[in-house]
């Protein structure tokens, strides 16, 4: 019989947030029923994420900081009554990992969940101060000193073996009962160029511009739908804005005929877990693609979606999914498959609930 546990999750965001709802809430019914119980905690509440958003507002920002700081050091206190301490992403967004020392020396067993290149050094477009709290050392001290790194890739997974921990990848899961594949794409379609996000990851859609602006002129009945980008601005491009929410999402991708996934060809952007495209995937809208990282191993190209590399790339792939309505249909159902097949809730949770279990198994033995 499977041994019960008890698991603390400090989550970065709340359940708006896409990473934690990914990494964390997506799976904690199935783990509940795996005999995990769960306790979930979010350093940002939904009006602290909400704030983190808005340019400015600094003395806000400072207090709402301040106020989830304590709250988690208040947490802390009794976390030794569970199992597992299971930091998504960090415990503190800030300062040096001294209560991560003190958890760890006191015997708790820590875990560490990222998917994203948390090294490397970005900065925030809202907050000064977010960047200059960013450290990229903390994370590569995280790999040695946590009991096991959850990578959301193969690259991300290498690199926090290379530092010296211990760490394996669980893939990030699409929940394909929430995503309903779209109508079957026809010659009759509204044709919709979609791209799906936030407003910090809404920028990179400049990297394809000139791509777009062609495809207007070329074909001037389609229509282009940000979601979740804020008012970004395409000047002298007819753009449709869409705020992002929950239920706005499964709408829009419904609506879409195409889904857009730019990303900057750099290190940085190995660290990227696929969760645009593979959101795509699940809804029967074929993915095209920036060909780097982990998008290599989610799309088989030409096949389940369009890597692309140069803006010709872009253009084409682009172009014969807008002229052809069977070969949209043809890589939707390949690409709902996918990720039917292979990245399950329950699946991904039960993979998960086997680290949980080789990770203390580890650590008995080590006494």
């Amino acid at each position: 019989m499977t041994k019960p546990l008890k698991v603390l999750f400090l989550t970065r965001y709340p359940y708006e947030g896409a990473s934690s709802r990914y990494r964390v809430f997506q799976y904690i019914p199935h783990l509940e029923r795996l005999g995990v119980s769960c306790k979930v905690q979010s350093f940002m509440d939904r009006r602290m994420y909400a704030l983190s958003f808005t340019p400015g507002r600094t003395p806000a920002k400072l207090a709402a900081t301040l106020k989830a700081t304590l709250s988690r050091i208040w947490l802390l206190r009794g976390f030794r009554k569970y199992d597992i301490i299971y930091m998504q992403r960090e415990l503190l967004p800030f300062g040096p990992p001294i209560l991560e020392r003190l958890m760890k020396a006191f015997g708790a067993c820590l875990m560490f969940d990222y998917d994203d290149a948390l090294f490397i050094k970005k900065p925030s477009r809202y907050s000064r101060i977010a960047t200059w709290m960013r450290s990229p050392q903390k994370a590569l001290k995280l790999f040695k000193l946590c009991d096991c790194v959850v990578a959301g890739n193969d690259w991300l997974r290498d690199r926090a073996l290379e530092e010296g921990g211990t760490a394996v990848t669980v893939e990030v899961a699409e929940d394909t009962d929430r995503i309903q594949i779209r109508p079957p794409h026809s010659n009759s379609d509204d044709i919709v160029i979609g791209w799906l996000g936030s407003k910090s990851t809404v920028k990179y859609l400049r990297l394809i511009e000139p791509v777009l602006r062609r495809i207007s002129q070329r074909y001037p009945h389609v229509r282009f739908e940000i979601v979740g980008g804020g008012e970004f601005d395409f000047p002298g491009l007819a753009v449709t804005h869409t705020e992002w929410s929950l239920d706005g999402e499964l709408d829009a991708l419904r609506r879409f005929s195409i889904g857009l996934m730019p990303l900057p060809l750099e290190e940085w952007s190995r660290g990227k877990s696929g969760g645009k495209a593979r959101t795509y995937m699940a809804a029967g809208v074929p993915a095209v693609c920036a060909a780097i990282g982990y998008n290599l191993e989610l799309i088989d190209n030409n096949e389940t979606g369009f890597l692309c590399t140069t803006d010709t790339e872009w253009e084409e792939a682009i172009s014969k999914l807008i002229e052809d309505p069977d070969l949209r249909q043809r890589v939707a159902v390949d690409a709902r498959h996918v990720v039917e097949e292979r990245f399950s809730p329950s699946k991904q949770a039960a993979a998960l609930r086997e680290v949980f279990d080789k990770v203390l198994a580890s650590k008995e033995n080590a006494r």
